[in-house]
């Protein structure tokens, strides 16, 4: 076994503090093999204090992009099998339509991750000395700001718990040494000798040049990269205020106090709004897109702008940030009262309650149950003497654009019934003396 005082482990110790709940991302290449040998030294020692013992497991992500998945796959489970290592193996698709195929398996391996991770289990990853600095200069080639330069931080919150990079400071050199000197064994990915990649190219031909000139970059990369953090910090707590009293409990942010502030300033408090969405941040010129096409558009337009896998709107002079969602006008769905009903693309589920739920009278016999989506025309709903057209009406009732579609309404025959959770028509406004039927929209899966 390796001496506490070995500088990896030492590091390891001062990056992990009291998180004893360990969940390591380990893909059989050099870095995740060092990272995983570490903690299992680590949790060795740990068993002499029972109190703190260390529980380790280990995630495998299979990407399928390479012949040789499978038998990496076998080695890193033999790893683990070898140094009593709890292993799992996820497997995932990639959608390369956004950003190409980089990004399209980081973002599949971290869903993966938060997926895996169990209650008060932190994650950690191996990204080392050298990948802060190409990811430094990726970030220059983006020509992203201090947030984007600041690269990766060595702990951050991710999925209700901590994503940790406890190697941030060791450079591959180390990693190589250590692994030489410890007669570790690990897998050699051939795709990373592409140059096509973007990273790899930085690894292949880049760096090695850069380090050949000036040998310590890769270490002040990196101190560039934790001063721009810095920075970064320091504007969010000098914003935070200011953020706070934008923000709508439903986590829109108000548009009138944004016209009076700088571009500069209206410009961050945009992007820790976006942050707090979890959102990948956006270009300078999306932002400027985003507050001319949306937030300044005209008062009865209803604008959109798609970011990612959502879209920022505009309404009641509010930003929002929508996620895509399915289509769902013109969808038809036959209902047995008796049974629930699952609602598609995730809205939940329709049961009958009577301790909540919207009251309407029960259906004859003869009437046919149907819950549809998207209503035009006139309604007539309880409460008030006169109809109003459909979209007036969800106007006046407050309804977001986006909901209007996404708001299941009930149907008895051709007569509609109720919007649930929004109002009950005439039609289905029960009679004194008639059976109620109470019907609960239980949103657990629904998304705005």
């Amino acid at each position: 076994m390796i001496n506490t005082h070995e500088p990896l482990l030492t590091m390891l110790i001062d990056q992990l503090g009291r998180h004893k709940k360990i969940l390591i991302g380990f893909s059989g290449g050099l870095d995740s093999t060092v990272l995983l040998h570490l903690l299992v030294q680590l949790r060795y020692q740990s068993h002499k204090v029972i109190r703190d013992q260390i529980e380790l497991r280990a995630i495998h992500i299979h990407h399928g992009l390479n012949p040789k998945a499978d038998k990496w796959v076998g080695h890193c489970r033999q790893i683990c099998a070898d140094w009593k290592v709890d292993f799992r193996v996820e497997k995932v698709s990639l959608d390369i339509r956004q950003n190409g195929i980089e990004a399209a398996a980081r973002d599949a391996r971290y869903q993966a991750f938060q997926h895996e991770l169990q209650q008060g289990e932190i994650l950690v990853t191996a990204q080392h000395l050298d990948d802060q600095a190409e990811t430094f200069l990726l970030a220059l080639k983006r020509g992203s700001g201090p947030a984007g330069l600041s690269s990766m931080p060595f702990s951050m919150p991710f999925a209700g718990t901590t994503l940790i990079r406890p190697l941030l400071n060791a450079s591959r050199a180390e990693l190589e040494t250590y692994a030489h000197t410890q007669r570790l064994q690990w897998i050699e990915d051939d795709s990373n000798q592409d140059d096509r990649y973007d990273r790899n190219f930085l690894r292949l031909h880049i760096m090695p040049l850069l380090n050949q000139r000036w040998p310590h970059f890769p270490q002040s990369a990196s101190r560039s990269a934790s001063l721009c953090g810095e920075q970064e910090q320091l504007l969010d707590e000098l914003l935070n205020e200011s953020l706070n009293e934008l923000i709508t409990p439903e986590g829109a942010i108000a548009i009138a106090p944004l016209v009076d502030c700088s571009e500069a300033k209206r410009n961050a408090l945009l992007r820790r709004w976006f942050n707090q969405h979890g959102v990948k941040m956006p270009a300078r010129e999306q932002l400027q897109r985003i507050w001319s096409e949306v937030a300044l558009s005209r008062q009865d337009a209803e604008p959109r702008f798609r970011l990612g896998q959502h879209d920022v709107r505009r309404y009641r002079q509010q930003l929002w940030l929508v996620p895509q969602c399915q289509l769902l006008a013109g969808t038809l769905l036959e209902w047995d009262i008796a049974q629930e009903l699952r609602l598609p693309d995730g809205l939940g589920m329709l049961v009958l309650s009577e301790e909540s739920g919207i009251n309407v009278r029960m259906p004859d016999r003869s009437e046919r149950v149907t819950i549809r989506f998207g209503v035009q025309g006139n309604i007539s709903i309880v409460g008030r003497q006169h109809s109003r057209h459909s979209k007036k009406l969800w106007q006046e009732l407050g309804i977001a654009p986006w909901l209007r579609e996404r708001t299941p309404l009930l149907y008895y025959d051709e007569k509609l019934v109720a919007a649930l959770d929004v109002f009950v028509t005439r039609e289905g406004q029960p009679l004194a003396g008639e059976e109620i039927l109470s019907v609960k929209w239980s949103r657990t899966l629904y998304s705005a």
